[in-house]
This record gives C-alpha cells, structure tokens and sequence, in this order.
C-alpha cells in the first residue's frame, strides 16, 4: 500500500510527519525516523481502523497576502 508523507519541520527542532490518508501523525530527529515513526503509527492505526478502499491524498500548494505572512 503506497501512502502519502508529508514532512515539514518542527518548531522545537526535528521533523513531524503527517499522513493525510489517515490522519496519522509522528515525529522524528531526522526526516528517515519522523518517516520511520509515521510508518509504526499508520500501521497500529490501521490495525484498529482499516481503510476500506484508500484515497489517494492531493498534494497542492496556496498563496497568502503578504499581511498574512
């Protein structure tokens, strides 16, 4: 099963990984184990809540007015 990952790094040093398909999240020092993580957590999770048929997450990007940012 191919599933979304989507890194960004944390505020406190590190990365979170999230799951969009499932709404998983993780954390790790390095990009390798915040993916590590999310791969343990997405598969307990999937254990308890198996995904009937998946959905395939788009990933996209926005634009914010300057005063925003």
């Amino acid at each position: 099963m191919v599933l979304t990952a989507v890194i960004a790094p944390a505020e406190e040093g590190g990365y979170t990984a999230f799951n969009p398909e499932t709404g998983t999240i993780s954390e790790g020092e390095s990009i390798e184990a915040a993916i590590a993580n999310l791969k343990e957590a997405t598969s307990l999770y999937l254990e308890e809540f198996p995904l009937g048929r998946p959905r395939q997450a788009l990933l996209t990007t926005f634009e914010l007015e300057s005063s925003h940012a």
